[in-house]
């Protein structure tokens, strides 16, 4: 028998879609899986604002009636407007390795996307760039992080020989925390400290965070319009997100610096590394899995720096020093060894530059990869 794509069309099936890496990663000793509390709010077409803008497929490969692939096709309509393209996605490719697998998926997606007039198709690429994107090219040895992708060394081969060529790569970076600050950081970061206007925060309760979030995404919103794949938040989008992972976040590890009006001029918000934990519960928060979680993140010898921004009239000031700083600080009183940058578009030169300046080394390597239809 050939190889058959069904779309998911029931809870049940979707369930096994969402469930079928575990499965495929059985022997991966690096591979965290989802949280799955969080996988079905992402697939929630009620509850997850994307899928009011975009339109989307649910697919799996069939072969001798079992389940060997899946693939989740999307067209962004609102990005594609704004950017002025026809680009259709793929994502959350998953499947053993076996080249006919890959091409019945990819060519189904290719169909899809073709169907609805698009004239290139992007992936690995969820609904924007806070999904986890690209595939694994290099860093096979290195565990698995939250929100990346943790693709077997033989995918992005098996995706080449249907045609696909590289879109954009993006870097990852490790950072040994130094026992003490670097002299030339200090030295900047007293004459950053000498505008009269900057207050520096630094939190122990999640409640104190609550009232920057908006404003927090905001600023995101207005710095980030440049990356690839970014799509700006809408409000109700700053609420969903924050309550998928406030939760995880210590608040030691997210610094903000405000005017004397309270006016967020910079963030950055770290998380220390809870892989471990995540694995430990096998993606389940209950009953136990949340305090496995929460137990991973004191031991965590690795801070994952997830977001940063710094509004663009504050820039070249020392901002990003004074904050930097403070995060070691937190590091090394919690005891945390390593900083993983997380993922860095490798054309951003200004932030790879600062990131090498502090002794960064890149250490694993994802692409996206595109095809024209």
């Amino acid at each position: 028998m050939g190889i058959e794509i069904k779309e998911v069309s029931c809870k049940k099936e979707l369930k096994k879609f969402i469930h079928l890496p575990a499965k495929v990663h059985k022997n991966h000793t690096n591979w965290v899986p989802p949280i799955y509390m969080d996988e079905w709010l992402y697939y929630n077409t009620e509850k997850n604002k994307s899928f009011s803008y975009c339109d989307t497929s649910i697919a799996m490969a069939y072969k001798d009636n079992k389940i060997v692939g899946r693939i989740f096709c999307i067209i962004n309509h609102r990005y594609n407007e704004n950017h002025k393209e026809k680009n259709g996605r793929f994502t959350n490719l998953e499947c053993y390795n076996d080249q006919e697998v890959v091409h019945a998926l990819i060519q189904y997606a290719e169909n899809w996307a073709k169907s609805k007039g698009m004239d290139k198709i992007v992936g690995c690429l969820g609904f924007s760039d806070k999904d986890p994107q690209g595939l694994l090219i290099e860093g096979f040895d290195a565990p698995v992080i939250i929100a990346t992708n943790g693709s077997l060394p033989y995918m992005p081969k098996l995706i080449e020989n249907e045609g696909y060529v590289k879109e954009v790569d993006m870097v990852d970076y490790q950072i040994i925390i130094p026992n003490e600050v670097p002299e030339f950081y200090r030295k900047i970061s007293e004459r950053a400290k000498l505008i009269k206007d900057i207050v520096v925060l630094e939190f122990t309760k999640r409640k104190d965070l609550k009232k920057y979030i908006h404003p927090i995404f905001r600023l995101i919103n207005e710095t980030y319009a440049h990356i690839y794949a970014f799509d700006p938040f809408e409000e109700k989008e700053m609420d969903d997100f924050a309550n998928r992972f406030l939760f995880l976040l210590d608040p030691a590890f997210i610094k903000i610096i405000t005017n004397k009006q309270d006016e967020i001029m910079s963030f950055i918000i770290g998380m220390p590394d809870i892989s471990k934990g995540i694995r430990k519960s096998k993606g389940h928060l209950f009953p136990f899995g949340l305090l496995n979680i929460m137990r991973s993140s004191k031991k965590s010898k690795m801070l994952v720096l997830l977001l940063g921004a710094i509004k663009d009239n504050y820039r070249n000031i020392g901002l990003d020093v004074i904050m930097g700083i403070k995060m070691l600080e937190s590091c090394n009183k919690a005891g945390i060894k390593y900083i993983d940058s997380h993922l860095i578009l490798e054309n951003n030169t200004k932030m790879r530059a600062e990131v090498e300046r502090m002794g960064g080394k890149v250490y694993k390597r994802y692409r996206v990869f595109q095809k024209k239809l």
